[in-house]
């Protein structure tokens, strides 16, 4: 699995675990607004961006690889998810509290869609949609992906292979709060956008009641892209809890 790292090793590392259907470089414009000088791993999970080699099989099989990411750093890592990346830390801070000491999840399902089969086979039949560059541009602006962007996203959407796309939504149309959630002991803040659909914040009221010590907020004026759309807001938010 590629990562990219940044900062000196040695204070506590903040991972970020992108959405599916993108890759690392969607934290770009939210990194800019970080410490510069702060430990960032930033991995690209299977089948996306610099990892499209291998298949995303399902969120069990990629916990190993970052468990051992964030083992070889040495200290409990804040860990900020969006969307299908928000399930990874959920699941993290759930099976690995050792290891997570703070939780930033934005725009994670959790509440599972009842009709998951029909919906796969209607994605497998539309999946060579996704290299088309026309279609991924419409889908770069329902996550309001930024011009510089763009070209970033239409590579990575061409990259994703059926298998992955299939295994990836999958696992995110089926997701619930995992045993252990409830018992996390560090700090958990739940983000949604305001117009995202009424399903994402259900979720995130699932994931507040499933943990009733977390923080629950919902960003006026936000859709399904918050890490790109308030890139600065959502670093100050990240600095100000891990500092």
């Amino acid at each position: 699995m590629h990562v990219n790292r940044f900062g000196a090793e040695g204070s506590r590392p903040l991972l970020l675990l992108h959405g599916g259907g993108v890759a690392g470089w969607m934290w770009e414009p939210m990194r800019a607004h970080l410490d510069q000088e702060r430990r960032i791993l930033v991995p690209d999970l299977p089948g996306h961006g610099r990892s499209a080699h291998q298949t995303y099989t399902s969120h069990d099989d990629v916990l190993p690889a970052l468990e051992k990411l964030l083992e070889h750093e040495g200290r409990p890592a804040t860990v900020v998810g969006f969307s299908l990346g928000a399930q990874l830390a959920v699941l993290l801070a759930a099976r690995r509290p050792d290891l997570v000491a703070d939780v930033i999840v934005v725009s994670a399902q959790a509440v599972p869609l009842r009709a998951v089969g029909p919906t796969l086979a209607l994605l497998g039949a539309t999946a060579g949609l996704a290299r088309q560059k026309w279609f991924a541009k419409l889908q770069a602006r329902e996550l309001f992906v930024p011009p510089e962007h763009l070209h970033d996203y239409v590579r990575t959407s061409a990259g994703i292979s059926r298998e992955t796309l299939l295994n990836a939504v999958g696992e995110n149309l089926r997701f619930t709060p995992p045993d252990g959630w409830r018992d996390f002991p560090g700090s958990a803040l739940i983000l949604a956008g305001s117009k995202e659909k009424s399903l994402m914040k259900r979720s995130a009221a699932a994931l507040q009641e499933a943990r009733p010590l977390s923080e629950r907020e919902i960003v006026d004026g936000c859709g399904h892209g918050i890490p790109l759309q308030r890139a600065s807001w959502l670093a100050r938010r990240i600095e100000s809890r891990t500092r």
